[in-house]
């Protein structure tokens, strides 16, 4: 008896780091001092010493129940991007530049290439968020999960000056509130998703003309890094006062959670077309509005609030960093929540 008759094969990890390694090499700035493979990631923070008061963020988080579906359709590549979504958009929602990144893939069997495609997806969200992929981990568990199914989770560090932080306490009634749009359901609420549609190879391969592609295509969409967007409006000058990242919970849950005390949120649900991916959901599924705002992103996916004055140029800097934006709604005084009307 050995390791590889007992499920785990050691060599089939060595050749999956040897695959990986073209693609994280994309992903490397200058302040890694590490080379993949190690046993930790080192990452200089010198460039950052003329901050007044530098302040590290993080975000962790995974993929969910999304992955099932590309079990079913064997679509590996891009999973890896909602990954890195998930983390970065939450670092950039608190004023942070993401530095670097580190996942996590555990499986039921190492299948080298397969292992490389995910990590190629992490490789591309890395570097639309200009993080660095400076590590990770690839864990063999035969027995714990089936051979052809793995769970995928990522771990991220950004840094921002102290005074740049977003929290929401600069709110002012009559602040405007901005809407990011969002590529498709993103990674929150499959668990419903798989619950309304037949999760099989047919279904997901089902030609939607209202969706002007697959039902699978559509539903696999990576979910969009907002990175850039938020930098453009700093560097355009911008307070952003308040952001806020809808993920599980859709806006009932999440923009609260960027209200101070006494502030309240209107948003009006005509403020822009709802795409066509959410009215399927909600008609096939027979799922009541709120629900599905209780849910889903329902096409935006990051909400910022700025002042009246700045409200052009917000728009012109997300536009600039190829990203859709609307004005969704505003800010009053009140007791903290949000209206959708």
């Amino acid at each position: 008896m050995d390791y590889k008759k007992a499920g785990v094969d050691i060599e089939a990890g060595y050749q999956s780091v040897e695959l990986m390694k073209e693609h994280i090499k994309k992903t490397m700035r200058p302040e890694v001092l590490t080379n993949i493979g190690g046993f930790s990631g080192a990452f200089s923070m010198e460039a950052f010493k003329n901050m007044e008061k530098p302040t590290l963020v993080s975000g962790t988080d995974g993929v969910g129940t999304k992955l099932k579906l590309a079990f079913l359709l064997d679509k590996h590549d891009t999973i890896g991007i909602d990954c890195v979504a998930m983390c970065v958009n939450d670092i950039a929602c608190a004023g942070g530049e993401p530095l670097f990144f580190l996942d996590y893939i555990a499986c039921g069997k190492n299948v080298p290439e397969k292992i490389a495609t995910i990590v190629k997806g992490v490789a591309e969200g890395c570097s639309q968020s200009n993080a660095a992929l400076i590590g990770g981990e690839t864990a063999e568990m035969p027995g714990f999960y089936p051979e052809d199914e793995y769970d995928l989770a990522g771990f991220a560090v950004g840094v921002v000056d102290e005074k740049d932080l977003i929290t929401g306490k600069e709110l002012q009634a009559e602040d405007v509130l901005i809407g990011i749009k969002s590529s498709g359901v993103h990674s929150n609420g499959f668990s419903l998703v798989r619950k309304v549609f037949d999760m099989t190879t047919d279904s997901l391969n089902t030609h939607y003309k209202e969706l002007n592609q697959t039902l699978g295509e559509a539903l696999l969409a990576p979910t969009k890094i907002y990175v850039k967007a938020l930098r453009n409006v700093k560097n355009a000058n911008v307070r952003i006062k308040a952001c806020s990242h809808i993920t599980g919970g859709g806006f009932y849950e999440n923009v609260p959670r960027m209200l101070p005390e006494g502030k309240h949120a209107v948003i009006r649900k005509d403020s822009y077309e709802v795409p066509a991916i959410f009215k399927l959901l909600a008609s096939k599924g027979e799922i009541a509005e709120e629900m599905m705002y209780n849910t889903y992103n329902m096409g935006i996916g990051m909400i910022l609030a700025v002042k009246k004055e700045d409200v052009e140029k917000t728009l012109q800097a997300i536009k600039e960093a190829n990203e859709e934006a609307v004005i969704i709604g505003h800010i009053e005084d009140g007791k903290t929540g949000v209206t959708l009307c």
